[in-house]
């Protein structure tokens, strides 16, 4: 008898065809993940460092638009990355 985890798992399988990528895709796909790593590594870093200094320095107003502004931007990279890599998963 099969698991209820069995049984839903073939039926998002049906649901769902599954998609092939070819390797020239996994490499595009890598390199997209290694490029905006690399960007939201960079950005948090410059960012880290400014929120560092705000806060010795007591000012909790730019602190706070510095942590909303990271929040956003780290959110954008990350939007921009998936949407990037949704375009090479979509070119068959």
């Amino acid at each position: 008898m099969k698991s209820a985890y069995e049984l839903a798992m073939e039926r998002l399988s049906q649901s769902e065809p599954e998609i092939k990528l070819t390797d020239e895709q996994r490499e595009q796909l890598a390199s997209i993940d290694e490029k905006f790593k690399a960007k939201t590594a960079e950005r948090e870093l410059f960012l880290t460092d400014l929120i560092k200094k705000a806060t010795m320095e007591g000012n909790f107003v730019e602190l706070q638009e510095l942590e909303t502004q990271k929040t956003r931007e780290i959110t954008s990279f990350k939007e921009e990355c998936e949407a990037e890599k949704e375009r090479i998963r979509s070119c068959e």
